[in-house]
């Protein structure tokens, strides 16, 4: 899984956010352009399929907001990763609670491969896909920051509300997982 976004700089970050607080509205732009691309692959990883942008919008809403509390212990990404990750959270018990249990989501529906890819790269992606999906919440969570936007441990910890050690374990078991379901 390459990353198609190059490596953030937290001193770049933290330049545009004071001079946001400055006033400048630019710097504000500058942010979402950095960090809206690795937020909208977290929330469709995350399994988000619909209004993932919106998803987004909201998570860079609340960070705005609330950016007077950024203390900067974290990178703002893995900030607004965490962010996103509790709205997520929260529209899934607020569906939840409205959904009839008849009724059929979106989200349930499978997901189209592109059509140009080959065949062996569809059965592959496949595969992993079926694995990944069979890791519990939490694991998928861990695994997905990690392979998919290189998280250290210590920000998954941050971002997952867990302890460096207990992200570690984490991933572990959840490789594992995806390794064992691939050469069954």
């Amino acid at each position: 899984m390459a990353k198609d976004h190059e490596p953030t700089d937290d001193s770049t970050d933290l330049a545009l956010i004071a001079r946001w607080k400055a006033g400048d509205e630019r710097a504000a732009t500058s942010l979402v352009a950095r960090h809206a691309p690795a937020l909208a692959r977290f929330a469709v990883s995350l399994g988000q399929r619909a209004d993932v942008d919106e998803v987004v919008q909201d998570t860079f809403v609340r960070a705005f907001g609330s950016m007077n509390s950024f203390r900067a212990d974290s990178s703002l990404r893995t900030w607004l990763f965490t962010i996103e990750r509790r709205l997520i959270l929260d529209r899934r018990r607020s569906e939840r609670r409205r959904r009839d249990d008849t009724s059929v989501d979106d989200v349930d529906a499978a997901t189209e491969f592109d059509a140009l890819d080959e065949i062996v790269a569809e059965e592959a992606e496949s595969r992993v896909r079926r694995a990944v999906d069979q890791l519990s919440r939490l694991q998928k969570e861990v695994f997905l920051l990690r392979v998919n936007e290189g998280l250290s441990y210590k920000e998954i910890a941050e971002v997952v509300g867990s302890t460096e050690g207990a992200a570690r374990v984490h991933y572990h078991n959840a490789m594992r997982a995806v390794k064992e379901s691939l050469y069954v």
